[in-house]
């Protein structure tokens, strides 16, 4: 009798302990994914940063221990993103406007092209407007949130405006074709992003 006693008093100890374990087990778990901290799903002027067909967007945020130069970060991380878009969509023009058109060096056409389109998206960092800013602050960081655009005809007409004036590159220029296949990709780029 005392062995069978022994015996379940061993089994609920066991039990209890396996319990108390596994109580604390949980417990580190959901400590443990509180120091995520709160997920963000909308930031402040992603919306106002996002492209369309009439205007290449970007938003960025930055953080600093100065407001200033939280915001001026923003602004810079937000123009290299804006750049980078209207770089690649003018890529994009230019491979198709090449490939449905004849030439006689392509690929020297092409490379000048793009040569060109990155001077004007450069360029254009001057037309650029601010669609949004805000600031956040938290333990004395800052965060500065910023969306800019510019809008196409800037680029298209810059693109143009390069294309003209350079004779040898006119030669193979036709301006509607070419703003047609811009304004195609343009739309493109705006269902890719749900407009």
């Amino acid at each position: 009798m005392k062995t069978k006693q022994l015996l379940g008093i061993t089994i609920m100890t066991i039990l209890i302990l396996g319990g108390l374990y596994s109580c604390k087990s949980k417990q580190k778990t959901i400590s443990a994914s509180s120091e995520v901290g709160k997920i963000i799903e909308n930031m402040p002027c992603e919306d106002a940063g996002r492209s369309d067909k009439k205007f290449f967007r970007a938003s960025s945020m930055a953080t600093s221990s100065d407001i200033q130069l939280a915001k001026e970060k923003a602004l810079l991380l937000a123009k290299q993103r804006l750049v980078t878009l209207i770089n690649s969509n003018t890529k994009s023009v230019t491979d198709r406007y090449v490939n449905e058109s004849e030439f006689g060096d392509a690929s020297e056409f092409e490379q000048k092209f793009e040569n060109l389109t990155r001077e004007v998206a450069d360029e254009t960092l001057n037309n650029i407007v601010i669609t949004c800013e805000k600031s956040s602050v938290i333990d004395r960081k800052y965060r500065a949130f910023i969306a800019i655009e510019v809008d196409k005809e800037d680029i298209f007409n810059g693109i143009n405006n390069k294309l003209s004036s350079n004779q040898k590159l006119q030669v193979d220029y036709d301006k509607k074709k070419f703003e047609e296949i811009f304004n195609q990709e343009m739309e493109k780029m705006a269902e890719e992003r749900g407009y």
